[in-house]
């Protein structure tokens, strides 16, 4: 933790090193958000309700995942842009430091910009709690705390397996960004509206569900099974098949050059 710190502080005086460029992309990323936030609020104004979930319903669902994908974007964004360290043939200098390459790819890149998305997501969070009728006892609390942080790790996982691809195609596979930023856009709603199939897809193969829907479900007082609450917990099991996939990976690297 001590060299992760140090890494950090490394990447935030990078990102002061131009304030003004910094403030704008911040800014910019802030925006973003905002659209799909007004989006939504239109569609409520004429709709009302969306399966039986409300205005600030959603928007909570929203801000959880949005804030899921941020931090998971902030600090596993060297996984990310891994196909770029690939090409370049820097990986063979990862592999030559006395560090574990995924601390170090991990630690290398974090996309600190980001923080404009992050306030964003913090502001419909706040709002969502403060409108919605739920009663803030401690295992909603906890059920709160853990979605954020089982998206966290989902998003993280994406990033790692989209990177292990890059050791067999050298190039990033853009249809990896339909589980990523797709899933970020698709994760505003609760995901039983979009049909069984993906439904199903959801949960067994990539477990958004179980981090979003359920522990929902269970915040939101549709369901009182207090398992719910600690499913986000069983979806971060996703890491072991995503670690497995990059070591698998890392076996496999043949130097690209530069």
């Amino acid at each position: 933790m001590k060299l992760y710190r140090r890494f950090f502080m490394i990447h935030l005086k990078s990102a002061f090193q131009y304030k003004i460029s910094f403030l704008l992309i911040s800014i910019g990323q802030f925006f973003t958000a905002f659209m799909v936030f007004v989006g939504v609020k239109f569609m409520f104004d004429r709709f009302h309700t969306v399966k039986g979930y409300t205005y600030s319903e959603v928007l909570l669902c929203f801000s959880i995942v949005l804030m899921a994908f941020t931090l998971a974007e902030m600090f596993v964004r060297g996984f990310d842009t891994f196909s770029h360290i690939i090409a370049n043939g820097e990986f063979d200098r990862v592999l030559l430091r006395p560090r574990n390459e995924i601390f170090l790819v991990l630690a290398g890149k974090m996309e600190l910009s980001r923080v404009g998305r992050l306030l964003q997501s913090i502001i419909i969070l706040a709002y969502g709690i403060n409108t919605c009728e739920i009663i803030w006892s401690w295992d909603k609390i906890v059920t709160l705390i853990l979605m954020i942080c089982g998206g966290t790790v989902i998003f993280a996982c994406l990033f790692i397996i989209f990177a292990a691809l890059c050791f067999f195609t050298l190039e990033g596979l853009e249809f990896m960004n339909v589980f990523t930023d797709g899933a970020r856009e698709h994760g505003k709603y609760p995901f039983d509206i979009y049909g069984k199939k993906i439904f199903k897809f959801c949960t067994y193969i990539i477990p958004y569900t179980l981090f979003q829907y359920y522990p929902f479900l269970y915040l939101t007082g549709r369901e009182d099974n207090k398992l719910y609450m600690l499913l986000p917990i069983v979806a971060s099991l996703f890491a072991i098949p995503s670690i497995m996939l990059w070591k698998f990976g890392v076996r496999h690297y043949k130097s690209t050059g530069s």
